[in-house]
Formats: C-alpha cells, sequence, structure tokens
C-alpha cells in the first residue's frame, strides 16, 4: 500500500518535467518507504531501476552494467560488463529519451568502492549533466549519505539538483493503514509504530493493539521481534554500547550524565560519542527548552529516541529478551506492556499535540508565525507543548491528558501558573490550548469559551 508522499512525488516529477539532467539524492532511514516512492514515480515513465547489494565491486559492476546494456540494445551478451564504472556511467549518455536511473542503496556501492563518488563527479560533468538522464542516488545510512554525496567536502557537492531526507509518514497517514479503529487506538497504534510503512503494515486493525504487539513484536516469530537488533547491527560497529544507552533512554534517563552512568559504557565524553552518532543516524535527539534561544549552546539538553518504534522496543523487549526467547510473550504483555502502557502512550501523545501545532502553523491557522515548537521544563515544572515567537513576542502553550477522565478546570489553571512561571515577565500574548483522550468537563468548556482556550480530542488530529 502506497500512502501519502504527495510532496515528495509533486518535487520528483517536478524535476522530471524539467527538460534538462537532473541529479537527485534522496535518502532516508530502513522502512521508510524510499524504494516504494521511487517505484511509485518511476510507474509509466521509462526507468532503469539498479538496486545494490552487499556483493563485492565487481559484482555490483556487473550487474549494473547488464540493466544499463539492456536498456540501450534489444539484448545482452552472456557474462557482458562495462570494464569500469566510468565506462558504465558513460553509457547512460547514450540513451537519447528522457529516462529515469535509479542507484538505489548507493551507500553499499560506495563501501565497495570509495572512489565511486569522484568517478561519478567526473562523468557528470563531463558527459552526463549534458544528456537526457534523471539519475537519482538512494541510500539509507544517513549520515554516510550527508559525508559522502552532501557534504561541502563531497566529491558531488554542488552537483546535485535536487535532495530529500525522506520522513516518517504523519500521523493523519495511520487512518489509511487502520481504517477500522477509532482515533484513539491510531494514536496507540502510533505510539507504538511511528510512521514507518513497513512497520504500520504489520498490524491488522482486524484485532486489537496488544493482540497485535504479542503476535508482531513479542513473539519470537513476529515480524519486528528483530527488527531493531537487525538494522543496528547492520549499521553500527559496537552495537552492544549503542543498545545499552537506548535501553537508558527508553527507562527515563534523559541527561548525558544519566545516560552514561545507566548505560555503563564510560564517562560522559565517550557516551556523548555514542550519542553523536545515533543523532546523525536520526536515530536520537537533543531536545532543550522551547524559550532557549540558542538551543545548541543550551546546557539544558536532553535526549530521546526520536523513533516511537525504538522507543517501545527497547523498552519492552530488549530488556526482556531471555523471557521472550523462552516463550513468553503473554506474560511479558500482562505483567510489563498492559501496566504501563497509557503511561507509554502518554508520551507520544504529547509529541502529536506538538505536530498538530506544526501543521496548524504550517497551513497559517496560528495567530502569529511561531519561531520554536517544542516543549518546557525546568526543575519543579514542565509545560507539554509551546510554540513561542519571541519576535512577535507571542506564545501558545498547551498541556496533554491521556486519561479516561475528562479534561477539567484545575488543569487549565494549573497550566496558566506554570505559564507564568515560564515567562517571568509581562508582555506577552499568551493562548491556552488542551489536548484530551476522551473530552472536557463542562465547566472546562463552558471557561474556554470566555477565555478563547482551544480545545482538542484525538480526533482532531487525523482530519
Amino acid at each position: 500500500m502506497f500512502v501519502d508522499r504527495e510532496t515528495e512525488l509533486t518535487q520528483l516529477n517536478t524535476l522530471y518535467t524539467s527538460g534538462r539532467a537532473e541529479l537527485f539524492v534522496l535518502y532516508g532511514r530502513r522502512r521508510v518507504g524510499k524504494t516504494e516512492l521511487l517505484r511509485a514515480f518511476c510507474a509509466e515513465k521509462p526507468h532503469l531501476f539498479f538496486i545494490a547489494t552487499l556483493s563485492s565491486d565487481h559484482d555490483q559492476l556487473a550487474t549494473f552494467s547488464q540493466q544499463v546494456y539492456r536498456f540501450i540494445h534489444a539484448s545482452v551478451p552472456e557474462g557482458f560488463t562495462y570494464p569500469s564504472w566510468e565506462a558504465a556511467l558513460r553509457a547512460l549518455a547514450e540513451i537519447e529519451k528522457r529516462v529515469i536511473v535509479v542507484m538505489g542503496e548507493f551507500t553499499y556501492l560506495i563501501s565497495g568502492n570509495k572512489a565511486l563518488p569522484s568517478i561519478l563527479q567526473k562523468v557528470w560533468d563531463e558527459t552526463l549533466r549534458n544528456s537526457q538522464v534523471m539519475l537519482i542516488l538512494c541510500g539509507s545510512y544517513i549520515g554516510m549519505m550527508e559525508t559522502e554525496l552532501l557534504g561541502y567536502q563531497a566529491p558531488l557537492y554542488g552537483r546535485r539538483t535536487g535532495s530529500a531526507l525522506l520522513e516518517p509518514l504523519a500521523l493523519r497517514a495511520v487512518s489509511a493503514f487502520f481504517p477500522n479503529y477509532s482515533p484513539v487506538e491510531r494514536l496507540e497504534a502510533w505510539a507504538v509504530l511511528g510512521g514507518m510503512p513497513y512497520y504500520l503494515s504489520a498490524f491488522s486493525d482486524q484485532t486489537d493493539i496488544f493482540t497485535n504487539i504479542r503476535q508482531h513484536i513479542l513473539e519470537r516469530q513476529g515480524l519486528l521481534f528483530a527488527e531493531p537488533r537487525l538494522l543496528l547491527l547492520e549499521e553500527l560497529r559496537e552495537p552492544r554500547n549503542y543498545f545499552s544507552i537506548l535501553r537508558a533512554i527508553a527507562f527515563g534517563r534523559t541527561r548525558l550524565n544519566e545516560i552514561a552512568q545507566g548505560a555503563g559504557v564510560g564517562n560522559s565524553s565517550i557516551t556523548a560519542r555514542y550519542l553523536d552518532i545515533l543523532q546523525q543516524m536520526h536515530l536520537v535527539e537533543r531536545r532543550v527548552p522551547a524559550t532557549e534561544s540558542q538551543p545548541e549552546k543550551s546546557k539544558k539538553g536532553l535526549y530521546h529516541i526520536a523513533d516511537p518504534f525504538l522507543r517501545f522496543w527497547f523498552r519492552y523487549v530488549h530488556p526482556y529478551q531471555s523471557s521472550l526467547d523462552l516463550g513468553m510473550a503473554e506474560g511479558i504483555l500482562a505483567q510489563r506492556v498492559q501496566p504501563t502502557f497509557d503511561q507509554f502512550v502518554s508520551y507520544a501523545f504529547e509529541e502529536a499535540a506538538r505536530a498538530y501545532l506544526v501543521q496548524l502553523g504550517q497551513r497559517g491557522q496560528l495567530a502569529f508565525l511561531p519561531e520554536r515548537i517544542g516543549n518546557w521544563w525546568e526543575a519543579q515544572a514542565e509545560i507539554d507543548v509551546v510554540a513561542i515567537s519571541a519576535l512577535e513576542r507571542s506564545v501558545l502553550v498547551g498541556e496533554c491528558k491521556w486519561s479516561n477522565n475528562p479534561v477539567g478546570v484545575d488543569v487549565l489553571e494549573t497550566l496558566q501558573r506554570k505559564t507564568r512561571q515560564m515567562l517571568g515577565e509581562t508582555g506577552w500574548q499568551v493562548g491556552y490550548v488542551l489536548f484530551s483522550k476522551v473530552g472536557f468537563t463542562e465547566a472546562l468548556e463552558e471557561r474556554a469559551e470566555e477565555e478563547s482556550v482551544q480545545l482538542v480530542q484525538v480526533s482532531q488530529f487525523f482530519k
């Protein structure tokens, strides 16, 4: 099932109709849907689709050569191979019509031949830039793609005509995977799986969330049981240390010194190097209060697992691996997952609320143009959602309640008190928004109408 991606398809189609040679770089995490996006884009257009593997450079060149030769000629001589990558790439200029050439998993090719970006740069400058080729380089190792293809020191720097980091699907896209789920169930599914299409397609809305979790994540034969382990083993040299760090974060250790102590992989400086790599992979993110004027210099940074599924896996699978290997999925579900599940989902609910404000801002539906959207905290207080513009002296603050009880006036009053604490001064235009799982009391609805407080339920996330 191909869902969403209208923006990316529009970008690609605009380049395709440009009438000139194009060099596009598409990258993103595994399972995010890069190949499906490119297949949808290439459908009904002349294209050559090459996906690299972990085989030798010689074998890669042979496979690519045969695909190129077959596209140009009626048949391919048995065992045909161009003498070099330069010759194979130059052959693309022989194609006289508009053609899309996809080189998928390009980082595999670089691993087997470090000179390939330089070779491609030479061929592009001398030949391909004057051709009808739309060349798309696609890869999953985000750090390598940014360094080897997009970075200032990269041979291809300045040659690309477009690029995109493919992000996980937005929350609203979850509806297409689970049309029979209620909005609450969809939010719960997203809290577990995130926006990765492959993960979302594993669950079925014909069964409840906990049955899906047990069958597809906790049971040894489940499709997603070993997914994060395989992902990290393939991309990292010392996966054990990264596993320890991710587990520490999943259990609530978010400050650098807490992570270092909880993971036991070394002091804070050593742990920071591991965290830098996890951030480059977009698996971990560092957050600071939205009120910080220079986020990159702030000493208040906290680390969070960026991907919901990794967050779930390191919270509920990795720590209980031995029990799950013994076939105790039902026990882990009943004694570990279910008792703390609402607490786990509440964190995702806050993320969904912040994403909701981002969407409103993109549509121009906020009262001001925010510079940052995030949350705020200090030692004794925290605000779940903060959209702020220091330039306009405007702020929108929100509280999220993932509870089976309606949200009451007390929540609004507490939020107002914390907001005064956060701002510490007058002269700000302040707006309030409350997010609820099940709804609001009549008293709060009356108060909200009087004070222009926005009230948002889960169902509005999916509209």
